[in-house]
């Protein structure tokens, strides 16, 4: 049983990095997209930044993921000490992802808007989903501290 508690460490630690890698190279690749569109005159300016700034927070969502990974199953396994330990490390996981949901829906917006109304279907649903994510998260919150409370003061029915 070790051997394999060892093995699926080191496997989520290669995933974790992989996963960093390529948020590393998303941005690189935004960055010379950038680049690229200065010295190209042809390019439009702004809509290879918008494009970067979409490919950012996708590399900045996949860098958390990795991260969350490494820190959570590799270096310290699967189990939470207690359970205000979990709910924060969760909390803070799926921040991050509402945070990727909603930039990747402004960015959306701005593009859509530009081409064709018509488009805003799409990021008008990622801002639907952003604002469900973030109320699960609050009612999630509100339960887990609410059991957290009972757990740590159980009341005696006397």
């Amino acid at each position: 049983m070790r051997a394999f508690e060892i093995l699926t460490r080191i496997a989520f630690g290669l995933a974790s990095l992989v996963l960093m890698v390529l948020a590393g190279a998303l941005i690189f690749y935004a960055g010379s997209g950038v680049w690229e569109s200065f010295r190209v005159p042809d390019r439009s300016i702004g809509a290879t930044a918008l494009e970067a700034v979409g490919y950012t927070v996708i590399a900045t969502a996949v860098f958390d993921v990795g991260k969350y990974l490494l820190e959570e199953e590799a270096i310290r396994g699967r189990e939470m000490r207690n359970a205000g330990e979990a709910r924060r490390s969760l909390t803070k996981f799926i921040s991050t992802i509402i945070i990727a949901v909603l930039l990747e829906a402004l960015v959306t917006v701005f593009e859509a808007g530009k081409e064709d109304p018509r488009l805003m279907i799409y990021p008008t649903m990622l801002l639907l989903a952003g604002g469900l994510l973030i109320v699960g998260l609050g009612v999630y919150q509100r339960l887990s501290a609410d059991a957290e409370v009972k757990v740590r003061d159980p009341v005696e029915d006397d």
